[in-house]
């Protein structure tokens, strides 16, 4: 595998955590999530991140696992990355999935702190070099203290920057500041984490997102970054204030995965919000108010079928979401 020529966006800028389809009866709907996947990358992602938190890692399997990168590959080409989950608080586990991950042709790895766990700062340097010494791949980190219980300290991130896989951040702290000093330090690649704060993020050096709101606004998050590079941060502060409505609605209750579900199923997408437990669906009450949102937004028709703006629309603020 040979690393990313793009060391400023190794991955892309706007990344997609993807769900992972499922038939109504629990089984990983492939072909879904192959129609899934060619949207997202349409709608301007240009990176795909599967088997994360979002896309049910916890209770998915090593086979299912390896099928979905395969397939997803297979179906993006070189259209997008593909950068698959290989996160676990076992680090021999951890390792087995980048090696399986590997073998299944994605891109890039996305490892997460051990969770539940709480290592040391030690430990976490440990884990993190022995799954990034285990393939060839280029590695992206996730500190998510939310979810793990444990934050990866400045020294340890600039040790684990001199791992020569080692290329990317994605930070879900909500610390733009200590982001500010860390990018500079490290040199790793930084992809905010939390969907409200692309802008913050890019206004420091970060890299992009690896969004859950983008299987929705990737077409907005792609514009905003688009002006922010061009030089017009006002135009990217507009169209990012338009996608405000989706990001509330997909990450407000901190049920990404249900909401994200729900939201590709009233898109049209998918035909249904299954998940496995302990994750349960989206109740219809529930999916109603998301539907009221995404109408609001402008990204379905009149008669409810999905409709995704195309780069005309966006540059008038008028029409995006949220007016």
């Amino acid at each position: 595998m040979v690393l990313p020529a793009d060391t400023a966006r190794p991955f892309g800028a706007v990344l997609t955590a993807m769900v992972t389809p499922m038939t109504p009866d629990g089984a990983v709907d492939l072909k879904a999530a192959v129609k899934l996947a060619k949207k997202l990358v349409d709608d301007g992602n240009d990176g795909l991140v599967l088997s994360g938190t979002t896309g049910e890692s916890p209770v998915t399997h090593t086979p299912e696992k390896e099928e979905l990168v395969a397939a997803v590959v297979e179906a993006v080409g070189n259209r997008a990355a593909v950068v698959a989950g290989a996160g676990s608080n076992d680090t021999v586990h951890a390792i087995r999935m980048a090696e399986q991950a590997a073998e299944a042709g994605a891109d890039g790895l996305l490892v997460v702190s051990p969770y539940y766990s709480r290592p040391s700062q030690e430990g976490l340097y440990q884990h993190f070099t022995a799954v990034a010494d285990a393939t060839d791949l280029p590695v992206m980190l996730y500190d998510v203290p939310g979810r793990t219980a444990v934050r990866i300290a400045p020294e340890t991130y600039r040790r684990l920057a001199e791992h020569p896989r080692i290329i990317a951040n994605k930070d879900a702290t909500g610390d733009v500041y200590a982001a500010t000093k860390l990018i500079v330090e490290t040199g790793l690649a930084w992809y905010s984490g939390d969907d409200g704060l692309l802008l913050p993020f890019l206004s420091v050096g970060g890299a992009g997102i690896v969004s859950v709101s983008a299987h929705v606004v990737g077409a907005h998050f792609a514009e905003t970054v688009r002006r922010f590079d061009a030089g017009d941060i006002a135009g990217a502060v507009e169209v990012f204030r338009t996608t405000t409505g989706v990001i509330d609605a997909l990450n407000g209750a901190g049920a990404q995965a249900v909401m994200a579900k729900a939201a590709v199923e009233i898109l049209g997408v998918t035909d249904n919000r299954f998940l496995r437990l302990p994750n349960v669906a989206a109740t219809d009450d529930e999916v109603a108010a998301l539907r009221a949102v995404l109408a609001d937004a402008g990204l379905l028709h009149d008669g409810g079928a999905a409709h995704q703006p195309e780069a005309g629309e966006l540059a008038e603020a008028s029409t995006a979401v949220g007016h």
